[in-house]
């Protein structure tokens, strides 16, 4: 193999790393900011796995009952995306109304969340079509995006072979990024979770606020959820394997991402690229020639997160309050 051909391989297996990472990358950061919102608002959300689960199966069941009826497969998305939405908001309410007004042990109950969902969806998923979850035959994949396409170098990496989660994700990104930081609700959020009792004395409803944060970690949550089964699990939810622990991997993100926007973004990227290394695995000529077992590649960004987390974690600043619930008679 000469040269040009080395090179003509390599940039191939460039594309496809960064065509398939930005899908796996996408659900991982929506869920990431969801949990960012929450534990920057003072409560703890380790049930992002099953807000998740709960988001893609509603989503899934959605697209699963309007595919046959002639809609357009992008005009589906967006519905399944507004239905996975709604459906991780509603979820979360059940963790936010037990950690702020019942004052529940945040962990404990988001632990529950994360149990509830899979055993629901299996029943129901049994009860009503006789499997293991929802399958869907709707093609959401797009080969090429007319115009954009065409550009160059830039419209064979971002506008060809992908999905429009992609784009909706990096929207949902900068929306969320200034809304974290240039707005007063953002400011008030951000401050229920460093000194709510600040907070609550210039006027501040700290109960409000954290209700809030806990409902955008759901919507965030919900959608990351649908766009996980849409671009990854190509429109499927199942019981069994549900979110395959995306949940907890957002929560590494979060975390190494130091609760910032733009640095949960880049976390997200980091992670999304070892999980596409399976995939890709045969494309690239030296790991093919090592003959490894799928297997191990998959395994690869949990244990790139267990190796993160050790080494950042005495670095990492955790929201002061984040996990203490709040009472207007404590100072």
């Amino acid at each position: 193999m000469n040269s040009n051909d080395l090179l003509k391989e390599f940039i191939d297996v460039f594309y496809f790393i960064v065509q398939n990472m930005l899908p796996v990358a996408i659900p991982l950061l929506l869920v990431a900011l969801g949990g960012m919102f929450s534990e920057r608002s003072g409560v703890i959300n380790i049930a992002l796995e099953g807000i998740m689960l709960f988001g893609a199966f509603f989503g899934c069941l959605f697209v699963y009952y309007v595919q046959n009826t002639g809609l357009n497969p992008q005009v589906i998305l967006l519905l399944g995306m507004v239905i996975g939405a709604i459906s991780g908001f509603i979820y979360s309410l059940l963790l936010s109304v037990a950690a702020v007004n019942l004052k529940a042990d945040q962990t404990i109950t988001g632990t529950a969340l994360n149990l509830i969902i899979p055993a629901g969806i299996l029943l129901f998923s049994r009860m009503y079509f006789n499997s293991d979850g929802v399958t869907t035959r709707v093609r959401f994949y797009i080969s090429k995006i007319p115009v954009l396409g065409d550009i160059p170098v830039i419209g064979r990496l971002f506008f060809q072979n992908t999905y429009i989660t992609v784009y909706i994700g990096l929207l949902l990104l900068v929306i969320c990024t200034i809304f974290f930081y240039k707005t007063r609700l953002g400011l008030r959020l951000r401050a229920c979770g460093e000194h709510p009792h600040a907070a609550d004395s210039v006027g501040i409803n700290v109960y409000r606020m954290r209700h809030l944060g806990v409902g955008l970690s759901g919507i965030l949550g919900g959608i990351g959820g649908f766009f996980y089964a849409v671009g990854i699990m190509d429109g499927n939810v199942n019981g069994h394997t549900g979110v395959a622990g995306f949940g907890f991997l957002a929560l590494a993100v979060m975390i190494f991402g130091q609760w910032k926007p733009i640095r949960i973004f880049f976390a997200a990227l980091f992670f999304a690229f070892f999980r596409t290394l399976a995939p890709s695995r045969s494309l690239i000529p030296f790991v093919r020639d090592m003959n490894i077992n799928a297997a191990y590649f998959k395994m690869l960004p949990y244990a790139a997160t267990m190796v993160v987390l050790a080494f950042t974690s005495k670095k990492s600043r955790a929201p002061k309050a984040e996990g203490i619930p709040f009472d207007k008679g404590q100072r």
